[in-house]
């Protein structure tokens, strides 16, 4: 197939690309910001503008979620609207087989996922975090009934075991918002419960940040900034409570070399990372996937059921690589096989079917 015919359709997939992304996005930042006004309605000084802004910050996690479907909708409309105006009918007239003009779009879903994993992701991780920590700084309670992370142990000469929870965390799980430290006695008993507004994790020590003590029942008693000594290293609390996908993917690499080097598996980052290397070819599939059911030709009929189908496919598909990631994540499966298996068995369908199809 000629440069020109190649550009041609490679443009008109970038272009119905654009579209769903900009449609999704802006679907997005309004369902966001209304949850987020609803959310947010009672605390003081949190204005309409500052709401608009956070979701802004938000969007870009979220559309990282959704680029497997742009990519799937995106070709499934692409090769609809060629065929309704007969361009891939005079296409193949002049010899040009499904190979070669499904290899436009191909490249395309290879590039989104690209600029995926170099773009929008860093942006998504440093926006995400931004719009957290926004909002942790208005509706900062020193309230921690509600724990939202997972609860750590730590036990040292000093202190003892303490048993450490937050609303949420910062940083990359190195900043704890509305923390509580329940401090345990040699009877098992709880000898003090410590609440603050933050808590940050220190070279040997969590710096608490107006905090008020509370011991045998007695009541609160404000201690302001106070610390607590602690073994934990910064690379045990990240593995803990740190979200893999609040941290960028270059720094990924770094964050699984220092995490094994003190012991710990970092199944929970080492999956994050193989799924965004395999998500380019993951696009690549899904626009196979499309192909099965949108190149039969318009005087045919464009079947709804097999439109649906094709649907049906890429949402199963994106349904076993969440449920496959989350077997890696726990450790059962290796993550390297985790986030490629789905990848590899989605292209070979496609590859398969077109061929039954195009080549008999």
């Amino acid at each position: 197939m000629g440069w020109t015919l190649s550009r041609y359709f490679f443009f008109r997939y970038v272009t119905i690309t654009t579209w769903f992304f900009l449609g999704i996005a802006a679907l997005v930042f309004i369902i966001d910001f209304t949850e987020l006004s609803s959310r947010t309605s009672d605390i003081a000084n949190f204005s309409t503008g500052m709401a608009l802004g956070v979701s802004a910050m938000r969007v870009p996690m979220v559309m990282q979620q959704t680029i497997p479907f742009i990519a799937l909708f995106s070709a499934m409309a692409t090769l609809v609207s060629l065929n309704r105006k007969y361009e891939l009918v005079v296409a193949r007239s002049v010899g040009v087989s499904a190979w070669q003009f499904l290899r436009p779009a191909c490249f395309g879903a290879l590039l989104l996922g690209l600029l995926t994993l170099g773009v929008l992701n860093p942006i998504a991780a440093a926006g995400y975090s931004r719009a957290e920590a926004i909002e942790a700084s208005y509706r900062a309670t020193k309230n921690s009934a509600v724990v939202g992370t997972p609860w750590i142990k730590q036990t040292t000469q000093e202190e003892g075991e303490t048993i450490i929870g937050a609303r949420t965390t910062l940083q990359q799980g190195l900043e704890l918002v509305d923390a509580v430290f329940f401090r345990i006695d040699k009877a098992g008993n709880i000898a003090e419960r410590i609440d603050a507004q933050s808590a940050h994790l220190k070279d040997g020590y969590w710096e608490l940040t107006d905090a008020s003590r509370m011991r045998d029942g007695s009541r609160p008693e404000a201690v302001g900034t106070m610390q607590i000594k602690t073994n934990l290293r910064p690379e045990f609390v990240q593995e803990r409570l740190a979200r893999p996908d609040m941290i960028p993917f270059f720094e990924l690499p770094r964050k699984i070399e220092v995490a094994r080097s003190f012991g710990l598996k970092a199944n929970a980052f080492a999956m994050q990372f193989h799924s965004l290397v395999a998500l380019p070819l993951l696009l690549v599939a899904m626009t196979l996937i499309a192909a099965t059911v949108s190149m039969r030709f318009t005087r045919l009929g464009q079947s709804a059921t097999m439109i649906l189908g094709g649907v049906v496919a890429g949402f199963l598909l994106y349904v076993v690589s969440v449920l496959v990631k989350a077997f890696g994540t726990a450790g059962f499966v290796p993550p390297a096989i985790a986030a490629w298996l789905p990848v590899v068995v989605a292209m070979f369908f496609g590859v398969t079917f077109l061929l039954y199809k195009e080549d008999g």
